[in-house]
This record gives structure tokens, sequence and C-alpha cells, in this order.
């Protein structure tokens, strides 16, 4: 049987495999010397009543009459069953009158039932009862109010008449029941094109940041109400752990979910043998429903349906119910558009609930990133780097980091990064350094397969991969001119071209950008261009060395090792005065990473429970001429002042550095070894402004 929208589409026997008023037109012209006229008219009027897809009510009050005076009968009746009752949809006489319908009661019931039970006519006396009725149900398809009935007709019928009577009666029996059938199709299509615009809203809803699984379960509940007409709606989920059904929203009373043993009323019911179930009051068993739920709400349910959420991959997540239809009971058509809804809404659910589970992985995966390299320091410059940055975050201007080798360039550029909207994007670094100018382009904006020898695949390039997010471009100072010149290309158009491709490929991409060269006096060298520094550097950042960022090489090595002593699951160890006088009195030629390598070969390589100044193995590394402070050559400062005394105090300082650095840290060594009492070289530290260890010297 072929099936529309769920409904079967095949004719009912009496006019199968052709359209109805073609069969039955061609059998009244097949007849024609034995029809008369006025049977040929009516039939006509019959195909005419059809072509206008008018109401089933509409057709029988339009044909009764006619009827009834083309067969001579006293009165035409027809009747339906409704709800279990039978009912007089229209009545004619021989006088054509329509208003005075009788009761059911004074129609003959048995006979009735008799001629719908066999599935064809009967008579008994003056009663002539055709059966009228629409079976769609052949392969358990639920449809909406299925039509029961018959013409029940009074009359004197000769034995000769009998076949035209026949034959008359289900042609208007065959339009009755064509136009119930399309008035069906008509409003199940109507029915299904109104969910699944509800679900396109529903879908419209998950995509939204800030929509949640409450917000959703609201949506589909008013969607419910509005289009089954009832009070209230709500969905049970299913809580297997705790066996229960928590109802949001609950009921439409508030907010408040509603939380009900998973076996109790009708829910449970449905839970239980998944299978649609419908209760209607004074007609229905009054210990299905859950009445302690009305009591608790101050509720009262007269009708209610409800049908099982079933996932994706078959399994129960709930129960979708509606209370208290608006107009009348609840009958088969709201069990089918209420299951057409929660087969949307099951998947709508399941996907909200992925979709937040994914945002909530993605925000920690961002938030750890965020994390693993923060920005760390409380000195003034460094302070002044984190806040600027913060606050460039939020635009797309693009930033200069400038900087000494290993000062941290690139955790700005991450700091700026997961402090912009960008953060849910990508963050893809290169080192232009590394980078040939014959690979450059190929990096940077990607090829096509076959561009180039060894090209044997497409490659998507880093401004590709950083689209949506940040690019950092580190070491850009080394870049070469014509790189310099493709580079300022994408950046002013915002769209590349991969290698041996000819398709603009639009970027949305914030770059960043690094060095520790000067760029003026490459710019005046000619080995930068003046117009790619100026697209550059629209916002700059410089971040000090070390050595110029006070006692932060204290809070960076403790955030060193935590950090290491975490991955390798091992206590983490305290630093001793002599360690961090040692920390703090080293020059740290390689900046924050020589700091970070430091620390990450004592936390591998240490075994007690405190660090001293030996376990740093601090060592000055090789150094020119121009720089070089042993301890018999040591280059007079060339900013010392005027001032005879200023200049004493630093040529202490440093000379009290000098030792201290000699002895590996160790304050009583280097005491000693400036025949001091280790007592008083702290005195005299602290005289001359300097760290010890407890204070930080004055900048």
């Amino acid at each position: 049987m072929k099936r529309f929208f769920g409904l079967p589409v095949d004719r009912p026997p009496q006019w199968r495999n052709m359209d109805t008023m073609t069969q039955h037109s061609s059998s009244f012209h097949a007849h024609a010397p034995s029809n008369p006229p006025d049977e040929l008219a009516f039939a006509g009027d019959v195909a005419r009543a059809l072509r206008a897809q008018i109401s089933r009510p509409a057709l029988v009050k339009q044909l009764l009459p006619s009827f009834t005076a083309l067969l001579g009968l006293e009165t035409a009746t027809l009747v339906t069953q409704q709800k279990g009752r039978w009912h007089v949809d229209a009545w004619s006489d021989s006088s054509g009158d329509t208003s005075h319908r009788p009761p059911p009661s004074a129609l003959p019931l048995d006979l009735i039932s008799d001629a719908i039970d066999h599935g064809d006519s009967r008579n008994a006396g003056r009663w002539w009862v055709v059966p009228c009725q629409v079976d769609i149900n052949e392969n358990g398809t639920i449809v909406a109010s299925p039509m029961v009935g018959c013409l029940v007709l009074e009359s004197e019928i000769q034995p000769q008449d009998r076949n035209r009577l026949e034959r008359i009666s289900q042609l208007l029996v065959t339009a009755i029941t064509r136009t119930e059938l399309d008035g069906r199709h008509r409003h199940r299509i109507a029915q299904l094109t109104s969910v699944l615009e509800a679900a396109a809203k529903w879908q419209q809803t998950q995509l939204q940041e800030s929509s949640n699984e409450n917000t959703l379960l609201r949506q589909i509940a008013d969607t419910a109400t509005d289009l089954i007409g009832c009070e209230r709606a709500s969905i049970f989920l299913w809580d297997k752990r705790r066996k229960k059904l928590i109802g949001r929203p609950a009921l439409g009373i508030d907010d408040r979910p509603l939380i009900v043993p998973d076996n109790a009323g009708i829910v449970g019911e449905v839970l239980a043998t998944k299978e649609p179930q419908i209760w209607n009051a004074n007609s229905d068993d009054e210990a299905r429903i859950n009445r302690d739920v009305d009591r608790s709400l101050e509720f009262r349910t007269r009708s209610l349906v409800a049908v099982p959420l079933i996932g994706p991959r078959g399994e129960t997540i709930g129960v979708f119910e509606a209370i208290n239809h608006l107009e009348n009971h609840f009958d088969n058509s709201d069990v089918l558009l209420l299951s057409d809804l929660a087969t949307h809404a099951a998947v709508a659910i399941q996907a909200q609930r992925a979709q937040q589970s994914l945002t909530e992985s993605r925000d920690r995966l961002v938030r750890d990133a965020a994390r693993s390299t923060p920005l760390i320091g409380e000195h003034p410059a460094v302070a002044a780097v984190r806040e600027s940055g913060t606050k460039v975050a939020k635009t797309d201007l693009t930033v200069m980091i400038l900087g000494s080798n290993g000062t941290g360039k690139e955790v700005v550029a991450r700091h700026i990064h997961y402090e912009s909207d960008r953060k849910n994007g990508p963050f893809i670094a290169v080192n232009c350094a590394a980078l040939v100018e014959s690979l450059l382009e190929s990096e940077l904006f990607g090829h096509e397969r076959g561009s180039f020898t060894d090209a044997n695949a497409t490659r998507v390039g880093k401004f590709e991969l950083a689209n949506g997010g940040t690019l950092f471009l580190d070491e850009v100072g080394d870049m070469s001119p014509g790189g310099q010149a493709k580079l300022l290309r994408v950046l002013e158009q915002r769209e590349v071209v991969r290698v041996g491709g000819s398709v603009p490929i639009p970027v949305d991409v914030r770059v960043i950008a690094a060095t520790n060269q000067p760029l003026e006096q490459l710019i005046a060298q000619k080995r930068f261009r003046e117009d790619l520094f100026f697209r550059l550097n629209v916002v700059s950042l410089t971040l000090p060395d070390l050595a110029a960022r006070g006692r932060d090489v204290l809070l960076l090595a403790n955030h060193f090792l935590n950090h290491f002593c975490y991955e390798i699951g091992r206590k983490v160890p305290a630093l001793s005065d002599s360690a961090q006088t040692a920390l703090l009195s080293h020059r740290w030629p390689g900046n924050v990473r020589e700091l970070r390598n430091t620390i990450e070969r004592v936390c591998y390589l240490s075994t007690g429970d405190m660090i001293h100044a030996p376990d740093l193995e601090l060592r000055q590394p090789p150094t020119s001429p121009e720089n070089d402070r042993d301890s018999n050559q040591r280059t007079l400062r060339i900013d010392l002042p005027t001032s005879l005394a200023e200049s004493t105090r630093l040529f202490q300082i440093d000379h009290i550095r000098h030792a201290i650095h000699q002895c590996g840290g160790n304050m009583t060594e280097a005491a000693s070894k400036l025949d001091l009492h280790r007592s008083n070289l702290y005195r005299k530290m602290k005289q001359l402004g300097m760290r010890t260890g407890e204070e930080e010297e004055p900048a």
C-alpha cells in the first residue's frame, strides 16, 4: 500500500485503481439507456462537488436533498459514530427539508451496527442501511478521527428498484468517503507542515549561544500546547539512576521541575510499554491518573495524552505529555500529532545535550590552555603590557610585540588571544626566521596539488588554519623581502591565494607579530619594508628583560616549580634563601626561557625538599670582550652618574653582586670573600638598597 506522510493512499475497494468519478461516471454512461437523465445529472453534481474540494459536511448538505428526491425516499440520514455514540450528521426528507434532524434513537441502531460489522448493505422493512466508512488502519496506521457511519434510507423499496438504489447510494458513499479521506490528507499535511516549522525553530534555538535545555523544553511544550489545543504540556526526562521522571516545564505552573516516580500514572505506563496512552475523564479508569500531582499543584486533570520520547539510537529518554484538551477529549489524531512532535523533540533534546557537552568541553580546554601560559609578573612594565594586552584583545587591531629572545613574546600573544572574542578559535604560531623564502609562501598561504615538485597533495596554509582565530608571526624581522611583500598583500586584502591556485580565499584572522630586532634600523638599512612596519605596528607592546624585572624572577621560578613538579608527580620543593639570592643576582641572558630550563632541570635532578644555590648550577655564559665581566676584568659602567657618592654606591652594588655570583649564591662564602661577617653583608646590602631575599631592591 502506498503511503503519503504516514497515511495509506490506496483507494477503497469501490474506487481503487482509478479515479472514483471516472469509474462511476463510466458505469452510468455504459447503462445510459436504462439510466434516466436525472441520474446522470446527479453523477455530474457529485463530480463537480468533488472537484471543488469542499468539506464532507458541505458535500453532504449539497447532495443529500437531490439524492433523496432522485430515489423518491421519505428520509435520508447520514449517521456517524463519534466517541462511541451515534450522531446524526445530516438529514433530508422528501420535501427537501434538512432542518428537522431526528434523534439517533429514532433510527434502526441494531441494523446500522449490523451493516457496519459486515461491511455491506442491510435492509429491514422500510429501512435500508448502506455502510459509509473509511478503513485505513490496515497496517496499524493511526489516522485522524476514523470515520464510521452509514446512510440510513427510509422508504418502501420495491425489489426491482434495489439495484438502482444500491448503485446511486454507492455513488454518494464513494463521494463521502473520498471527501473524508482527502480532508484527512489535507489536515495531515497541515499538521506535518506545522511540526516541521516548529522543529526548524527548535534547531535555531539550539544554535544560539545563550540557549539552554530549559529554554528548548519550554519552547517544545509551548508548541505542543498551541498545535494540539490543550491547557498544558510537559516533557518528562528519565533519570534512570534515580528511577525518576523529571518534568520540565512543570505543567506550566512555574520553572521548577516536577519529579515523580518513573512507574507512576499514565507517564509511567508509557515509559514501561513504550506505547502512547490516552485518558479521558468519565470514560477511562480513574486509578490510572496520579492525583497526588493534581493535589500538590491545585490542578484538575480532565484528559491526558502521553507518548514516549525515543532517542536517535532507539533508547527511551522520557515521555511527552499533553493535558486537558480545550474543546473535547483527546483522540487518536492527538496521539499522531504528539508522536510527530515527540520524534523531533527527542532529536532536538539529544542534540542540545550533545552541543552543551561540547561547549563545556571547549570552554574547559580554552580555560586550561589560557592557564597553561599565564602572563606572570608584578613589575610595572609587565603589568602595563598585561593591561594593554587585555584592552587591545577586545579589538581586531594588529599588535607588534617587542623584546629580547626568551622574554615571553608568545605568552603575551596567547594572553591577547585568550582575552579576545576569538578565544574559541585556533591560535597558530609561525616562526618566520625558520622559513626560507622558497617555502614561506607555501607555509603561510598553502599550495595546490602539483603546483611544484613534491607537491603531492593540496596543503592548507597557516592563514587558512588560523581562520576565525589568531596568527602569531614570531621573528617577523627575519622575514625575507619577498615574503614581506606577500605578507603585506594578504594583510591588506584579507584573502590568500594558494601556490598554484587562482581562487582568492577570504580569511578572518587577527595577526600578532613579534621581533627582537630594531625594526627602525632595519628600515633605514632597507632590510624591512616601511609600509609593512606601519601595517603591523598598529599597537606596540615591549617586554623588558628578565634581569630588569626585580622579584618577578622568584614569581616565575615558583610558577615553573609547581608546573614541572605536577607533571612528574613529585612534591614541590622550596627555594632556600641562598637559591633566591642566586636567582635574583643572576643576569639571565636567556631571559624567561633560561629560567624555565633551569627550574625544569632542578625539578628532575634534585631530590630534597629544599633547593639550594648549588642545585641551580647557574653559570655565566661565554661573553664577548665587549661585555666580559669576570673576576679580573670587568668593564666599567658607562652610565655612572657624575656624583661621586652615587657612583661609589653603584660600584659597591656591582662588586657585591659579582662576589655572590662567584660563590654560587652562598652568602657566607661571599661575605668571607668580601672580608665581612655574613650579618654585616646583609646589613650593607640593605644600606645600598640591594635585594637580600626578603626585600626588593628599589629601581
